[in-house]
């Protein structure tokens, strides 16, 4: 489908593009980048659905920085060539629906700068042929948009804030770090792609093994997960006592414990939220083993606060890498009420730990077991307790079992 200039004059100050990265208006997050003031699905960026048309800066232009361009360039592979009307045409897409990809992506109003390339037009066309191909649905597109608009935007500031910046500290005095910056972008771009595209292969083929291997066709949405959260105690007296880079690193060396320790044994890491993390896992004994690593590794290093783990178990809503529902929210209820470098369960994850075999059902059955049996956890039930939101609960204390050793 194409668009005409009426359509133009409409809604045509709503696309904007990768080209506008180099800008300072381009730093607009991806995490707002799908909700306007009220805004329709076909409103332009940082135009409400009751701004008149000509009052919308259409003259907006990215930057004009010389070495800002170059490594734009170099970055895009290819000039600016196109307004965002020119792009959407040469897509064959309506402005309204380039304008909601944009957006979807998390990229900045530019009016009708002419700031697009080929590559732009092309993620355009591939977009919009997907939906035309009935592969995708139109709003799944623009999820599509989104998710890897906020992922990728996470990365990107991530790379440049931490990465970038100090490997492009001058080597020389008098040398700038711009004179240093192209060269470095030449050398790291092509090498850092291949492994994006590395890890991304990878991680969607984990994702997509674990549904394939789901049996029901509702669970592959609505599935039956292990939900854990871990959440530092006293975090909020820390961020008072400890000088800014003090409580980085501190936040920095929690993050990275636990998303090692949450891969390393087989679970997922959802989140993290600085002082507290999110993570899943298929099945109940994998939640539980992360949970106790995690409290026993923070234990044994004096620098770390206390840890708490909550850990619920049940029906999980997954979207865009991210989980939902009751069971979420229970977990992290749970995280609230532990004990210091404790772990807290719900009903359902001591059920699924007993039903499984990694625990006993109590204690004195696995006494009367030959050798005191061979779980790998203990459960111990605690005193009912009201929940806020989710009424009263009765919470376990899950431990490791030291079996008893015979004599």
């Amino acid at each position: 489908m194409t668009v005409d200039d009426s359509e133009s004059s409409a809604s045509g100050s709503g696309a904007a593009s990768g080209a506008t990265s180099a800008s300072g208006s381009a730093s607009a997050s991806a995490s707002g980048s799908g909700s306007g003031s009220g805004g329709n699905p076909g409103t332009p960026i940082g135009r409400d659905q009751h701004t008149p048309f000509h009052e919308v800066d259409h003259a907006a232009q990215p930057t004009a920085d010389p070495l800002a361009i170059r490594l734009e360039q170099l970055i895009l592979g290819a000039e600016r060539r196109y307004t965002p009307f020119q792009a959407a045409r040469s897509a064959g897409v309506s402005m309204e629906l380039a304008s909601r990809f944009w957006r979807a992506m998390g990229f900045a109003d530019i009016g009708q700068a002419k700031a697009l390339t080929e590559a732009d037009v092309l993620a355009l066309r591939r977009l919009a042929g997907l939906v035309e191909a009935g592969l995708l649905s139109e709003p799944m597109a623009v999820q599509v948009a989104r998710s890897t608009g906020q992922t990728t935007a996470r990365l990107a500031e991530w790379q440049i804030d931490s990465f970038l910046e100090g490997l492009t500290e001058p080597p020389e005095p008098g040398m700038t770090r711009t004179e240093v910056t192209y060269p470095l972008v030449e050398l790291l771009l092509p090498e850092l792609e291949e492994f994006l595209v590395y890890v991304w292969r990878r991680q969607l083929a984990a994702a997509t093994g674990r549904v394939v291997q789901v049996a029901d066709d509702e669970e592959m949405v609505d599935r039956r997960l292990a939900v854990g959260f871990a959440d530092l105690v006293g975090f909020t007296r820390l961020t008072r006592r400890l000088e800014e880079e003090e409580l980085g690193e501190l936040v920095e060396a929690f993050e990275t414990t636990a998303a090692d320790l949450v891969a390393a044994h087989g679970g997922r890491l959802i989140k993290t939220l600085g002082d507290e993390v999110l993570y899943c896992a298929d099945d109940a004994a994998t939640a539980a083993e992360i949970a106790l690593r995690l409290i026993e590794t923070m234990e044994a290093d004096p620098q770390m606060p206390e840890l708490r783990v909550g850990i619920a178990f049940g029906t999980v809503t997954t979207r865009m890498g991210d989980v939902f529902g009751t069971t979420v929210n229970l977990a992290s209820r749970l995280t609230s009420i532990a004990p210091k470098d404790a772990v807290l369960v719900d009903g359902a994850m001591a059920e699924e730990l007993s039903r499984t075999g990694a625990a006993p059902k109590s204690e004195k059955d696995a006494e009367n077991e030959e050798g005191g049996g061979t779980y790998r956890f203990a459960l111990q039930p605690m005193w009912q307790r009201p929940v806020r939101g989710l009424g009263v609960v009765e919470p376990w204390s899950l431990t490791r079992r030291t079996p008893k050793i015979p004599g």
